[in-house]
């Protein structure tokens, strides 16, 4: 370096978790973020011992209630302090791999960006690798941006983003234990459906018993055919069928329940 010459900082990465009551898997997924320049963990309604373990391992706590999820995620993309931004959740690992791509890729990055990061998706402990869509699950997603190049919607189940900047890619996947058998993908079913049908009553719906009629084979076809579900075998199946369900499942709970 040229003497006199500025030296160039390093940029701080900041890693976030949104947790509620994940006290079984929040040690686990806070341990590989070691790697993060600052741990930030926000609690939403907990009354396990996940405050505990979010003490002991993060650097910056915030706790509160928030109905949705989108503004919940949101309040811990603003607490942040770092010049990127990792968002992972509980049930997710980082391996080192993707720590020292994640470091290697932020080091001489332009901003603002964003980077798509692959999963490999299990289901106990079973690596299921094909069929996921249909916003049942998800090859990759937008997890690591420069500070200000996410915000989140406001919808209850699977809000929308808005993202800034430049669109790259990471290569080495993150582990996500997306369930731990069928009865609790059959329990997220039942969770993700009832979010839904909420929304709908909350904000007014146009769709129709005929569209979700038509989505229910037009999803199925996407995961299981498109999306290679079918090498997954009886897994790919109930993937698929996951996905096809649950938007027929919300809108019959949006208008057949109160509540």
């Amino acid at each position: 370096m040229t003497a006199g010459a500025p030296r160039l900082s390093t940029p701080r990465l900041s890693a976030l978790v949104v947790a509620r009551n994940e006290e079984r898997q929040l040690a686990d997924c806070l341990d590989t973020l070691r790697f993060a320049d600052e741990i930030v963990v926000v609690l939403d309604r907990c009354s396990d011992g996940s405050k505990a373990i979010a003490t002991r391992l993060a650097h910056k706590v915030i706790e509160g209630a928030w109905e949705i999820e989108g503004a919940r995620r949101n309040a811990g993309l603003d607490a942040c302090t770092g010049d990127w931004i990792l968002e992972v959740d509980a049930d997710e690992r980082v391996p080192a791999a993707l720590a020292d791509e994640i470091r290697a890729a932020i080091g001489g990055a332009s901003a603002p960006a964003h980077y798509l990061v692959p999963f490999d998706n299990y289901i106990g402990r079973r690596l299921v690798r094909h069929g996921w869509g249909g916003s049942w699950g998800v090859g990759a997603t937008t997890r690591l941006f420069s500070r200000g190049a996410k915000r989140w919607g406001d919808q209850r189940i699977h809000p929308a983003v808005t993202l800034a900047g430049d669109k790259r890619w990471l290569k080495t996947p993150m582990i996500h234990y997306v369930d731990a058998g069928i009865s609790d993908m059959l329990r997220r079913l039942d969770r993700y459906s009832s979010a839904r049908a909420r929304d709908m009553r909350e904000n007014g719906t146009k769709e129709t018993f005929g569209r979700n009629l038509r989505r229910l084979f037009t999803r199925f076809f996407k995961c299981y055919v498109r999306r290679r579900g079918y090498k997954e075998g009886y897994w790919g199946f109930l993937v698929a069928l996951m996905a096809a369900l649950w938007p027929m499942l919300a809108w019959l709970k949006y208008k057949l329940e109160d509540e």
